[in-house]
């Protein structure tokens, strides 16, 4: 039984009482099941770049490195010595130049995890390695319980329930892709893999509406 999925790209990572199992979804009507990673009680998940973070029930956060989708791995995970042990939800969001987690944590209520830090030497780059370090919680008054989080704004754009834009937050133009213009990644249907060649004669672009061989200049 399905209990949460995100989508990056052209993969989906679905959360059930297996664990997480990640799906090929290049064509969205009909996705198809390319791996698992067996967890005890995977409830949730959050995708960002190259790590997927699961929110794991007992186990606390578990941190898989996607970098490569179709071979998953643990990368590692936390509990903070056993302080997250009931963990139902998790967001990530980014303040100035660190990566943080918020965890709600069941019957331990609400955490907050900070993955990444300016302050470390390999902080740089496109997907630094997360180092977790809880550093606050909220315990819920009257015995509350913490089960789920609300995700924050995404920074590039929003669509509504059919796909039509209706705000632009960081990126001035982006919208979503049309059907034509998935062609940009699709050849045939399969995902197009660009070229270390310039004058690769395979390469075409998007113009007026169609696509055509782009333009190379020797």
């Amino acid at each position: 039984m399905p209990r949460s999925v995100e989508v990056q790209f052209q993969y989906g990572f679905l959360c059930d009482q297996d664990g997480v199992k990640i799906l090929d979804t290049t064509d969205i009507s009909k996705p198809k099941l390319i791996t698992a990673v067996a967890l005890d009680d995977a409830k949730n998940i959050y995708v960002a770049r190259t790590y997927a973070y699961v929110s794991a029930g007992h186990q606390g956060l578990v941190i898989l490195d996607v970098k490569t989708p179709t071979k998953p791995v643990i990368d590692q995970i936390y509990n903070a010595n056993g302080k997250i042990n009931d963990l139902h939800d998790v967001q990530l969001g980014i303040t100035n130049v660190s990566a943080f987690a918020y965890l709600a944590d069941g019957h331990n209520g609400f955490h907050v995890v900070q993955l990444t830090n300016a302050n470390r030497p390999d902080n740089n780059g496109f997907s630094p390695r997360p180092l977790p370090e809880l550093i606050a919680t909220y315990e819920l008054p009257h015995h509350g319980h913490a089960l789920s989080i609300s995700k924050g704004i995404d920074r590039d754009r929003a669509v509504d329930e059919s796909g039509n834009q209706i705000a632009v937050f960081g990126r001035v133009g982006a919208r979503p892709l049309s059907k034509l213009e998935q062609n940009i990644y699709l050849r045939n249907g399969l995902p197009w893999r660009v070229s270390n060649d310039p004058f690769d004669s395979d390469i075409f672009i998007l113009e007026k509406g169609a696509i055509i061989p782009a333009v190379r200049h020797p």
